[in-house]
């Protein structure tokens, strides 16, 4: 039985591998990728029976592939890894949608491979997916999973300062909490908290919670400074737009 692993992460596509080579032996070919479109390019020649999908990657989400791919005529199911928040687990619980939450676990791999192979071809997974977009773009869920080196750290939006793109890295800022570096672009951090109004991008190297202005200064072409003292720019093309939306905060 052949699977496709798309993931940006290569550690995460490496210990999946590893993971499945070990645990089931009814996978006999593994083929993988670093991103969806590399994906869908795979299994339309290979044909798999399973797809293990991260759902946040560069330029494409994993919930996007039915965008790419004629569900007429390509028939898997789908098993989704993510480091999505415990709230929005619930999402895909509700919309009976199959998930490995990173860190991925054997015993849970196991469990979602066999139920793959017991539902292959009866699981309607694009309208299951449907519903999974519905739910996961609901206000209901409140904690983002940020991906660190010992596991998952469980963060609430309204905690978040501000994120800084360090290159294909993100600082996070967070109340009384020291800094941490997360193995992502702000381009991911950007997209995820899109429907979270408090949240602006002043400028292409920063995300800002708005509710943690503490000031703005005119001088050196107008700059920020948040709660936590640190200095966040604002590029020309936004300044107009960041004053009309904070003269009109309260």
């Amino acid at each position: 039985m052949k699977v496709v692993i798309i993931d940006d992460e290569p550690k995460a596509r490496n210990l999946l591998e590893v993971l499945i080579r070990e645990n089931c032996p009814k996978i006999t070919s593994i083929f993988k990728a670093e991103d969806l479109l590399s994906g869908v390019k795979i299994i339309k020649k290979e044909q798999p029976k399973i797809v293990f999908l991260d759902i946040e990657m560069p330029e494409h989400s994993g919930l996007e592939i039915f965008d790419f791919i004629d569900k007429s005529t390509h028939n898997f199911e789908i098993i989704f890894t993510t480091a999505y928040s415990e709230y929005a687990i619930q999402a895909f619980e509700l919309s009976a949608i199959d998930y490995l939450l990173k860190p991925l676990r054997t015993n849970k791999l196991m469990e979602a491979v066999e139920k793959a192979i017991i539902n292959f071809g009866k699981s309607h997974i694009n309208l299951k997916l449907i519903e999974l977009q519905k739910s996961l773009k609901s206000a209901n869920f409140k904690k983002i999973g940020l991906p660190i080196a010992d596991g998952i750290k469980f963060v609430n939006f309204e905690d978040i300062i501000l994120l800084k793109a360090d290159g294909m890295y993100t600082k996070v800022s967070i109340i009384n909490t020291p800094q941490i570096l997360i193995s992502k672009p702000l381009k991911h951090f950007v997209e995820l908290l899109d429907a979270i109004p408090t949240f602006y991008r002043p400028h292409r190297s920063y995300l800002i919670n708005l509710k943690y202005i503490k000031e703005y200064y005119k001088k050196d072409g107008g700059y920020i400074i948040m709660d936590n003292n640190e200095t966040v720019s604002i590029s020309k093309d936004k300044k107009e737009e960041f004053l009309t939306i904070v003269q009109n905060i309260g």
